[in-house]
């Protein structure tokens, strides 16, 4: 008996602390802030990295996009990454530079941008900032995030938008839609104005050079990005985020580019929690980190719909267990992250959930969350652990 309540109790803290950190976020983002940008310095020399695997169809409008920002000092990479299509030959056409790199082994982001930063060091850029092959840019954002991470010397992170189409938006896309908001905007919003530094989210990136000359940013991590803002933030430069100015990329809307891309990155993330924050976390408490510390319990936040999956198993058997005379300490710490969770929620629909969810349907949460247990089946049985890319709508 002693045993089971005890475990009652490990797992309500377990879900406890994510649903605590989740509920502060969300509430400081929902208020209102700017933070001017003000630059003293020299204009920064920037270099672009596109990491690109069969982007023929859609790489024209991301180099036109970056181009525009471009000053003649700057530099446009594009990374063929073991391409079988035009990548290359369309970007080079339209003025980008080009290498190819052929490894059928590595595959992934982390490398591309790894073999594009090998490539810049023969004549290397103050910053280098990493663009999405099927991205657009807001106006001035490469200036902006780049002559933010010049000056500060940290890692800045744009407002990481995707656009769903409405025309095509299932019950289950719209809590997609809402989840992403969450995580993408809401969420490092609220840590910004705490005073706070951000995850890096893979595109929109501005990396100063003298933080990745020397670090090899190759790796097989399918969150390569969460990573990476980790290791910055282990050591002392912590990223941040820069709302002012966003990359914007398309959801997919074929079953397959939407499967495809979600079991990418849940998986990612999943496996970052597991693999590397419980050792940052005493790795920050040890050395007084404290913006590890911040990014580090931010990352153990699960994805939204696991973590409600979780808080509401835990009901259930926290419940079962008072009603069959056990402890009703783990039942209270229970209905406290049912409260933080719930309030977690509340505000975040109010805020960015409003386009997409009618408040009614804030009630099929649990369903949403249900249709993602064969995913986790996947994960958990160790079925989704290589990089696949997400097939894109026009092909």
């Amino acid at each position: 008996m002693a045993a089971i309540n005890i475990l009652l109790l490990l797992a309500a803290l377990a879900l406890l602390l994510p649903s605590l950190v989740l509920v502060a976020e969300v509430l400081a983002g929902a208020l209102p802030s700017k933070v001017p940008a003000v630059f003293s310095g020299r204009r920064a020399r920037i270099a672009v990295i596109v990491p690109a695997h069969d982007e023929a169809s859609g790489i024209s409008a991301t180099v036109h996009s970056i181009r525009q920002q471009l000053s003649s000092e700057d530099r446009l990479l594009v990374v063929a990454d073991n391409c079988s299509d035009a990548t290359g030959s369309i970007a080079a056409s339209l003025g980008a530079e080009v290498v190819e790199r052929s490894d059928l082994e590595r595959r992934g982001k982390a490398y591309a941008v790894a073999f594009g930063i090998r490539h810049l060091a023969v004549d290397p850029p103050d910053v280098v900032i990493v663009i999405d092959a099927d991205c657009e840019l807001s106006p001035g954002c490469l200036y902006r995030i780049g002559q933010e991470a010049f000056e500060s010397g940290t890692p800045v992170q744009a407002h990481n938008r995707v656009l769903f189409d409405n025309q095509k938006m299932s019950p289950q896309l719209a809590h997609r839609a809402f989840a992403f908001k969450v995580k993408n905007t809401l969420r490092p919003t609220g840590l910004r104005n705490l005073g706070l530094p951000c995850q890096l989210m893979g595109t929109g990136m501005a990396l100063p050079w003298r933080l990745v000359e020397l670090r090899n940013l190759g790796s097989g991590e399918l969150a390569e990005d969460l990573v990476w803002g980790l290791q910055f933030a282990k050591d002392g430069h912590a990223p941040r985020f820069c709302p002012e100015v966003s990359v914007t990329s398309q959801h997919p809307n074929t079953a397959e580019g939407q499967a495809t891309q979600r079991a990418r990155w849940e998986t990612g993330h999943l496996t970052t929690i597991y693999r590397h924050v419980p050792r940052l976390l005493l790795d920050a408490i040890k050395y007084r980190n404290m913006p590890l510390f911040t990014l580090a319990l931010d990352a153990a936040v699960p994805p939204l719909a696991l973590h409600a999956l979780c808080v509401g198993a835990l009901a259930v058997l926290t419940a079962l267990w008072f009603l069959a005379g056990g402890s009703g300490a783990p039942l209270v710490l229970a209905a406290v992250t049912i409260a933080a969770l719930t309030t977690a929620l509340a505000v975040a629909w109010a805020k960015v959930g409003r386009e997409h969810i009618a408040p009614a349907d804030m009630l099929a949460v649990p369903v949403y969350a249900l249709s993602k247990v064969p995913l986790y089946a996947q994960i958990l049985l160790g079925r989704q652990g290589s990089w696949v890319r997400t097939k894109r709508d026009r092909e």
